[in-house]
């Protein structure tokens, strides 16, 4: 019989390398304070002290670990998740996976690696908006994965209606968020603005559908 809980295990394993890797660098990292932000051009244009900027990743990882694991437990819905559970599993895999990738980047960079952090991040996006449009095509109706609208949480048919739709827009946008490779100077605008542009247009279409049953 198939286990219905969330496996933290491969999360766990990379908060713990992220620490690791904390201690590790600390003394490598000239200065006293390391690069925490970069511009849309990829240059850095944020600094913040040497503990904030290598632990807080790691700490802000195993908070979110613990979100991920209580939520679906005090979800009113909670029974429905057991129906998405596998991809709920995973995209919380490609999650942590998508934040240890940053905090690899974060750390090169203060050891003095120079790159565009955007551009390295693109496809980062792009793997995870993809999998958030599988997520959400997915997902049954709960009260903390999906599109919850007052609508979608209404009325299951504009849930299910809601999340076909934007299960293939995040699909489209992971696309659109590659076409910044190469044209890095409108990376931000390939990455963002469609994002944007779906919430808007989700949030009235699941008003729309709504009404119609009305």
């Amino acid at each position: 019989m198939k286990s219905k809980k969330i496996s933290a295990v491969f999360p766990i394993i990379l908060i713990l390398i992220s620490f690791i890797l904390a201690f590790c660098f600390y003394s490598k990292i000239p200065g006293n304070l390391v690069a925490t932000h970069w511009g849309a051009d990829g240059q850095a244009n944020g600094y913040s002290s040497k503990f904030f900027g290598l632990f807080f990743m790691p700490i802000l990882s195993a908070i979110m670990l613990v979100m991920f694991l209580i939520l679906p437990k005090i979800d009113p819905y909670k029974k429905n998740f057991s129906e998405f559970k596998n991809y709920f599993q995973n995209f919380i895999n490609i999650i942590f996976v998508f934040l240890f990738y940053l905090y690899c980047l974060t750390l090169l960079w203060n050891l003095n690696y120079r790159f565009n952090m955007i551009m390295f991040l693109s496809p980062a996006f792009a793997l995870l908006f993809y999998y958030a449009g599988v997520l959400t095509a997915h997902a049954k109706r709960n009260w903390f994965v999906g599109i919850r609208t007052p609508w979608t949480m209404s009325s299951p048919k504009v849930w299910d209606k809601t999340h076909r739709l934007g299960g293939k827009l995040f699909k489209i946008v992971s696309f659109i968020s590659l076409l910044s490779l190469p044209f890095p100077q409108f990376a931000l605008f390939f990455i963002i603005v469609p994002v944007l542009i779906i919430t808007f247009f989700i949030f009235v279409y699941s008003y729309l559908e709504y009404r119609k049953l009305k």
